[in-house]
């Protein structure tokens, strides 16, 4: 008798699943068992341009290693064609059990000369896409009484960084998102989590290396595989985290990271109430040792993957 994987029975639609993260992900939910679903409209970076080879080329790396997979180009930043994308879980295998909200899009600039057309498409994607492709699926999680989201967040919008508001924005967003699905849904045992992946991929490939500081930087981010986040993934998927949701996690090389979520670090009371004198002279020096530094992520994780 064969043995049980964690994800036998199971279908999953992986969004963004024609290249980087997303296929490291659908192809491992393919080896513990899925059935999965690539989702991928073929863009560039930007989002321009579409074509189905990418996620041509993961459906053959899960056919040849004996896994079953369907190919979907509808683009998740439509609240119709989000439906099409779990439709298509339902017409292809007969029900959906997972969804991995790992479709994006780059636009990095910085703040102070960011088009509005560079923040709505940023925004589109990732966040809009997520409740879309999420909002989707609920419908069904909630009549099985069954379902595992899975959502791709970042330390860009966790933490910080340089020329990346829109992108920051949608990542924090989908943390909020995530823990709110986590709250609403929790009464018909459906689950939702983020991970805020580190790997050297498409996404990560226009970081600069013009400096031998940049190049160093660059080595390490290298070292990271997209296939390093796969587990992480393919177990908040499964069965055996049924009492894990409203979590976010960071999977860096071989380390993983349990991320905190905001919560009061200090206070301060005045019974007369306040004027903006007395916070000046009383509020800001007893807060102003516990204020958040102006860091960005390669500043938080300063040290080199282990």
């Amino acid at each position: 008798m064969a043995e049980q994987r964690m994800l036998d029975g199971k279908v999953a639609v992986v969004t963004g699943s024609g290249g980087g993260i997303g296929r490291a992900i659908a192809v491992a939910m393919a080896d513990a068992g899925a059935r999965v679903v690539i989702n991928d409209i073929g863009a560039s970076l930007a989002g321009e341009g579409l074509s189905s080879t990418p996620a041509e080329q993961t459906r053959q790396i899960i056919e040849q290693a004996g896994g079953q997979a369907v190919i979907n180009t509808d683009s998740v930043a439509d609240w119709s064609s989000a439906q099409k994308i779990v439709q298509c879980a339902l017409d292809s295998f007969g029900r959906i059990d997972v969804v991995v909200n790992n479709a994006g899009i780059l636009r990095d600039v910085i703040f102070h000369k960011m088009s509005a057309d560079d923040w709505t498409a940023v925004i589109n994607v990732h966040l809009n896409g997520s409740f879309f492709v999420s909002r989707a699926a609920a419908e069904h999680f909630r009549r099985q009484e069954s379902g595992a989201f899975v959502h791709m967040s970042s330390t860009s919008g966790l933490i910080g960084n340089f020329g990346q508001a829109n992108y920051s924005a949608a990542k924090l967003g989908m943390t909020a998102l995530s823990k709110s699905i986590a709250l609403d849904m929790q009464r018909y045992n459906v689950r939702s989590n983020c991970i805020a992946p580190f790997a050297w991929s498409r996404m990560t490939s226009s970081i600069p290396a013009g400096t031998p500081e940049q190049q160093a930087r660059v080595a390490r981010i290298q070292q990271m595989t997209p296939d390093k986040n796969a587990p992480m993934a393919v177990f908040l998927a499964s069965d055996a985290a049924r009492g894990v949701s409203g979590q976010v996690f960071a999977t860096r090389h071989n380390e993983i990271f349990l991320m905190s979520s905001p919560r009061p670090i200090r206070g301060v009371h005045r019974g007369e109430g306040w004027t903006p004198e007395l916070i000046a002279e009383h509020a800001l020096p007893a807060l102003k040792s516990a204020f958040m530094p102006l860091d960005r992520s390669g500043e938080v994780f300063s040290w080199d993957p282990v």
